[in-house]
């Protein structure tokens, strides 16, 4: 009689390891490490003052390199600055905190806020930074006002005084760090500048 020998046990299934993650390309870090300091620099020096050969030592490269990434300083410029302002919908929002809505939205939005710091300094002081702001604030700030302006022909209009309120806000409160801008609580700079950037979406042509 031939003597049955136990099958040997089956191998356990082995749980594959799981992939480790791909560090970044080379080519991402670069990249970032350029637009990092060209914000830093736009931001203190300004469009013309900011040199590439100084972003290019802030990033710890060669200036060749910012040019093969982006071709010009004014390249590299609109990649440094390409802001969204994201701007609240203002459909839920009863029609009558539209402008606090506003205000308050673009408090917390330039609070430590290197980019639009760097779009305002140098858009006050350079054509192409000018028509930087130009477009960020037509192609974004106007579909929001067009929400509750009640003539779709005064749009542009009241989207403008809008503008003038909040940048005015933001360039002696962030850029030029006026004392008495800087004093004021959040809460004081909504009370105040609510109702005029209300007025300015809502009310009766004058």
């Amino acid at each position: 009689m031939t003597e049955k020998h136990p099958s040997p046990p089956a191998p356990e299934p082995t749980t594959a390891a799981a992939a480790p993650t791909p560090p970044p390309r080379r080519s991402d870090t670069t990249r970032t490490a350029i637009l990092t300091a060209a914000r830093e620099r736009f931001a203190a020096d300004g469009y013309d003052r900011a040199t590439i050969r100084a972003i290019a030592k802030d990033a710890g490269i060669d200036p060749s390199m910012v040019m093969r990434y982006f071709g010009s300083k004014e390249g590299l410029f609109a990649s440094a600055i390409d802001v969204d302002l994201r701007l609240p919908d203002l459909t839920p929002v009863p029609r009558e905190e539209a402008g606090r809505a506003l205000v308050s939205h673009f408090l917390d939005l330039w609070e430590g806020n290197e980019q639009l710091r760097a779009m305002l300094r140098v858009g006050v002081t350079n054509q192409a930074g000018a028509e930087r702001m130009q477009g960020v604030f037509r192609d974004q700030l106007l579909p929001v006002a067009r929400q509750v302006c009640p003539d779709p022909e005064q749009v542009q209009a009241r989207a403008a005084l809008c503008a003038a309120q909040l940048l005015g806000l933001a360039l002696t409160r962030f850029v030029l760090r006026m004392p008495a801008s800087q004093a004021l609580t959040r809460e004081e700079l909504v009370a105040w500048m609510g109702p005029t950037v209300q007025r300015y979406l809502t009310a009766p042509n004058p």
